[in-house]
């Protein structure tokens, strides 16, 4: 089985989504694909319902989309509201008129037995973020052949969820998007801890947690099933996304093989990060 992390930028960078699909490399593997900061119906990724278009390209069957807010962040957005749907699957819809939304997502190609989600609320408080310098959507901003000039630009703080999937093949694996405050992450982090910790079968965690120097680790007594820079794509220095387990054996004397595959790609200022289970 194949496990992914990418944190998309919204594809900025990518023509289409056969470009995403091709980035991944999923080949005929079992896989679960963790995506972070996707859109729907938002004109600015030409008003495609991303993971459910990137699970086709994937020609996988199973998807779960969040929609962390309804709006686009950075400009203007809401909460999602008690009466809109926040999780949208390939059974189900959102029974509302499709607004422009972005969140996180889950798609495999293996049977998911059930969807859970849980609302980690959102930090008080923004914090200046570095962005390319100019128009923070520009496709330029991933752009890998050369560093582009950045800015800081304060940023306000959006609600933030983890999604899982019970997989038929007796792994449960949550993907997440953390607060870039301070803090707040760990917070999110020790409530989705807990939460996994009631699921069955064997855990897998995985996002853009926002956390560096293998803090996830540190703090939630882990183990992290690949050590990579991720961020920034054009030049890797720090590991934002992560891939992590509490009951997942990672030791020499496992049966279980865990590979690294390492994937390069200018779609977004974030690598995606893979590993294969056999």
């Amino acid at each position: 089985m194949r496990i992914t992390t990418w944190n998309l930028l919204h594809g900025q960078g990518a023509e289409n989504l056969r470009a995403l699909a091709n980035a991944l490399d999923v080949g005929n593997s079992d896989f679960a694909i963790g995506v972070q900061e996707v859109d729907a119906y938002q004109d600015r990724s030409a008003q495609v319902f991303q993971v459910s278009d990137l699970a086709s390209e994937l020609s996988a069957k199973h998807f779960g989309f969040v929609r962390c807010v309804i709006g686009t962040p950075g400009f203007k957005w809401r909460k999602v509201r008690s009466n809109e749907a926040t999780l949208i699957t390939n059974t189900s819809s959102a029974n509302d008129d499709n607004p422009p939304s972005y969140g996180i997502g889950l798609i495999t190609n293996i049977p998911v037995k059930k969807w859970e989600v849980l609302a980690l609320g959102k930090s008080v408080v923004g914090l200046p973020l570095l962005f390319p310098a100019g128009d923070a959507d520009s496709a330029d901003a991933a752009n890998s052949s050369a560093k582009p000039k950045l800015r800081f630009i304060y940023v306000k703080d959006e609600p933030r969820y983890a999604v899982a999937a019970q997989l038929e093949n007796g792994f449960t694996v949550v993907n997440m998007h953390l607060s870039f405050v301070p803090f707040v992450n760990l917070f999110q982090l020790w409530r989705v801890k807990r939460w996994l910790a009631k699921m069955p079968g064997k855990h897998i965690l995985l996002g853009d947690l926002n956390l560096p120097f293998d803090l996830p680790v540190k703090f939630s007594k882990w183990k992290s099933l690949i050590s990579m820079a991720s961020y920034p794509a054009w030049q890797p220095k720090i590991q934002f996304d992560y891939i992590l387990s509490d009951n997942f054996a990672v030791d020499k004397s496992s049966k279980d093989l865990i590979k690294p595959i390492f994937l390069k790609s200018d779609i977004s200022d974030h690598l995606p990060v893979t590993i294969e289970i056999n």
